[in-house]
């Protein structure tokens, strides 16, 4: 096997970590990986290794680099539009890169303390035209764009790298992990209008809103699935261990039956308290977002999402669509993989190194390395 036709992905969140090995040139041969649950962030340089050496004699590849797919609470968004006049001549790449590379500047100057992961132009306006994507060969006389930057944290960033280097693993790019998976789900649904990816993690959710295939908005929420479990270690005073276990439990329709636990029915009312308030926040973030649409509709993915199923939507009081997407392991690592593979039209950057046959958005991308 070549080295060099296989793409590792690691997906790391703060309770469990997602691997998998890709052959390009063989959709067959993956090969996945996955800790348990933790919370101890002290072990998480034991668990990646484990991880690596798993795939590693899976695959009978050393993993010399990997795409790094990661989430935090101090994640943002920022849109910025920009605009310049031109000559109405047709227009050329290097007028959008000037752009971008401007807004990009800024983006740079006021959040110092964050790294780039994603540009999306979400709106081209040509002479008071809107298009969705860059038209070819149109004279312009006037251009504004719509440009989306999602950022994340440069210590988290740096943390991840310097664990990495340890075993002498390049980072090669780094994705959003949130943002990856939604895309990749839209995709599969094909849906029209206005739909919104809610993605509970252990101590964040994500709300990612599209309108058909244009991306909205990216908010960051700081509550997660973590803080149902203290709910649930609070109000039966048990310590966390237990609660996170009660929640597995439950997400799992286990029976309790020991006489010293409380009923099913008790610590559903919690979890539910708990995800209504989550799911109302979300809603804020979207009404604030999307135009206050009085529906929209909601998928809800996440590990923290897990304690919940479609067969429980009728029990929780909320006034939206929603929908429970039971993803994967294998669903998350091939999220990142497809989109590496096929790049968002509207994504200006986070191209495969590696790449060869470069298009219009390869080279622009380029440009700013």
């Amino acid at each position: 096997m070549n080295n060099n036709n296989f793409k590792t992905f690691f997906d790391c969140g703060l309770s469990k970590i997602r691997a998998a090995t890709f052959n390009s040139n063989n959709n067959n041969e993956i090969f996945y990986a996955e800790s348990e649950f933790f919370t101890d962030q002290s072990y998480l340089e034991l668990k990646i290794q484990k991880i690596i050496n798993s795939l590693e004699k899976d695959s009978k590849e050393y993993v010399n680099d990997i795409n790094l797919m990661i989430d935090s609470p101090k994640m943002l968004s920022v849109a910025i539009s920009l605009s310049k006049k031109l000559d109405g001549s047709k227009l050329k790449q290097t007028n959008i890169q000037f752009l971008v590379q401007e807004a990009k500047q800024q983006i740079l100057k006021h959040y110092t303390n964050h790294n780039i992961v994603h540009i999306i132009i979400n709106n081209y306006k040509i002479d008071d035209i809107d298009y969705t994507y860059l038209p070819n060969e149109i004279e312009c006389s006037f251009i504004s764009l719509d440009i989306l930057f999602i950022c994340l944290p440069t210590d988290l960033v740096l943390y991840y790298k310097n664990i990495f280097s340890k075993f002498n693993i390049l980072v090669d790019q780094i994705i959003c992990s949130s943002y990856t998976k939604s895309i990749n789900y839209k995709d599969s649904l094909n849906p029209s209008g206005y739909i919104s990816f809610i993605d509970v993690g252990f101590n964040k959710t994500s709300v990612i809103s599209y309108f058909n295939d244009k991306i909205i908005s990216l908010d960051v929420l700081p509550i997660g699935g973590n803080h149902i479990t203290k709910d649930i270690s609070h109000v039966l005073d048990i310590d966390l261990e237990k609660a996170e276990q009660k929640k597995i439990n439950f997400g799992q329709n286990f029976k309790l039956t020991n006489k010293e636990d409380t009923s099913t029915e008790t610590l559903q009312k919690i979890i539910f308290a708990r995800t209504e308030e989550i799911l109302e926040l979300c809603a804020k973030s979207i009404e604030l977002n999307s135009y206050k649409l009085s529906k929209f509709k909601i998928v809800l993915m996440g590990e923290g999402s897990k304690i919940l199923d479609n067969q429980h939507k009728d029990k929780i009081s909320f006034s939206n669509d929603i929908d429970f997407l039971e993803e994967t392991s294998k669903d998350i690592c091939q999220s990142g993989f497809k989109f590496m593979e096929g790049l968002n039209k509207q994504e200006v950057v986070v191209v495969p190194k590696r790449q060869i046959n470069y298009g219009f958005f390869e080279k622009f991308f380029h440009f700013f390395k």
